[in-house]
């Protein structure tokens, strides 16, 4: 047993932006690209929810 056992195990980043794709097949491509859509839709998920309490904050001052 090393004394090395503990440390924890870094994991390979699912994709970067700019990385190499000449080495992965076209499954680990096409897998790439689901879990890319799959980002853009809770990032987008999280700017409409932005716009509506933002929409919402200005219908409540504009009341005033």
């Amino acid at each position: 047993m090393s004394i090395f056992d503990d440390e924890p195990v870094k994991r390979a980043k699912a994709h970067e932006i700019g990385q190499d794709l000449s080495l992965l097949s076209v499954g680990e491509l096409k897998e790439r690209i689901g879990t890319l859509k799959a980002e853009i839709e809770r990032i987008q998920g999280a700017i409409d929810e932005k716009d509506e309490t933002k929409s919402a904050a200005e219908a409540l001052f504009r009341r005033s």
